[in-house]
């Protein structure tokens, strides 16, 4: 409900801004110690990328109250946002845009932790689950990065808004494409926030659109296997309908002005 995101927002930032908080049956506020602000800063923005690798790679549709939240947050406290950041390139260096090259002398391991996969024990996690975390923090990104807060004062330019979302864009598409992935995140991104950024500026999106569809997908397609193919087939699919219908449909789970008023 638009009132409980309401008291999240409020509470978290109460509790950057010094205020005193009431939180498991006792006071809590960052003035209590020399580096509170700057611990609970770097939690909070820990916390944003566990909630996309997490609930958003389960429950897509959560990518938009998590992210109106953060962005609201960033825009009143830009150490979190940096933070956030931060974290999330750690995690899905994909998010940068950047795929890890392996050095001389990096263990398998420690590459495929680089490559974002966990590693415990010497095991690595399968793929599915590794492309569910990478595919929840980037639509968390994408969401993020269209939404303002809608109890600021709005004066001022978003934190980290769509000309970010358009350098992510462009710089994916300047890449080597890597099979599972590329595809995987390119539909996640546009999914989300094709919308937003048609919106924003019609005719360049649509000339990067016709790119894929012409040029970039037969090179994900030259280094995909045949067991590969879901993920690509999605975005081969999403992207001729788009250019057919000459529109890119709202995202699913969009905050409405409805949803304010519950």
């Amino acid at each position: 409900a638009g009132s409980k995101l309401r008291e999240v927002f409020d509470k978290i930032n109460n509790l950057l801004s010094g205020k005193p908080v009431q939180t498991e049956g006792q006071t809590v506020s960052v003035t209590q110690h020399p580096q509170g602000l700057e611990f609970v800063c770097y939690k909070l923005a820990e916390k944003f990328v566990k909630h996309g690798e997490g609930e958003v790679s389960f429950h897509r549709d959560s990518a938009f109250p998590i992210a109106v939240v953060l962005s609201g947050i960033w825009e009143l406290h830009p150490r979190v946002g940096d933070i956030f950041l931060a974290h999330l390139h750690k995690k899905c260096p994909y998010a940068v845009p950047f795929y890890p090259a392996r050095k001389e002398g990096t263990s398998v391991e420690e590459y495929q932790r680089m490559l974002g996969y966990e590693v415990h024990d010497s095991k690595v996690e399968e793929q599915d689950h590794f492309l569910k975390r990478m595919s929840g923090m980037i639509r968390l990104y994408a969401a993020i990065i269209q939404l303002r807060w809608p109890y600021g004062n709005k004066q001022g330019a978003h934190p980290h808004g769509l000309s970010s979302g358009w350098r992510w864009f462009a710089q994916m598409l300047n890449l080597e494409p890597l099979a599972d992935v590329t595809a995987m995140l390119l539909l996640d991104f546009l999914e989300v926030c094709g919308n937003a950024l048609v919106k924003h500026d019609g005719i360049q999106f649509w000339r990067t659109m016709f790119f894929i569809q012409k040029y970039y997908i037969p090179r994900i397609e030259a280094v995909t296997s045949t067991g590969q193919m879901g993920c690509l087939s999605c975005l081969k699919s999403f992207v001729q309908k788009c250019l057919q219908e000459k529109e890119i449909p709202l995202p699913k789970g969009i905050l409405t002005p409805s949803f304010w008023r519950t």
